[in-house]
């Protein structure tokens, strides 16, 4: 499997891309992503590569959600 590297013009577009990747996750696997980090963190789910890369792609959501939460904040 080959990694890609896809760069976005801000964090904005990039929390857009994940937040859609993230709804496909949570309509194929029928549980919204915070459930399903919870879980994963737990250890109740399996390493696959499906969970991993949700997991993955749930961390970076939650980062990105956070720096953008903190530069609205500073320029409030």
């Amino acid at each position: 499997m080959r990694k890609q590297t896809i760069q976005y013009t801000s964090s904005l577009d990039a929390l857009v891309a994940i937040a859609k990747r993230l709804s496909v996750y949570e309509n194929q696997q029928k549980i919204d992503s915070e459930d399903f980090f919870y879980q994963y963190n737990q250890g109740t789910l399996p390493d696959d590569v499906l969970f991993i890369e949700w997991a993955n792609d749930y961390r970076h959501y939650l980062v990105l959600r956070q720096e953008i939460e903190q530069r609205l904040n500073y320029a409030a």
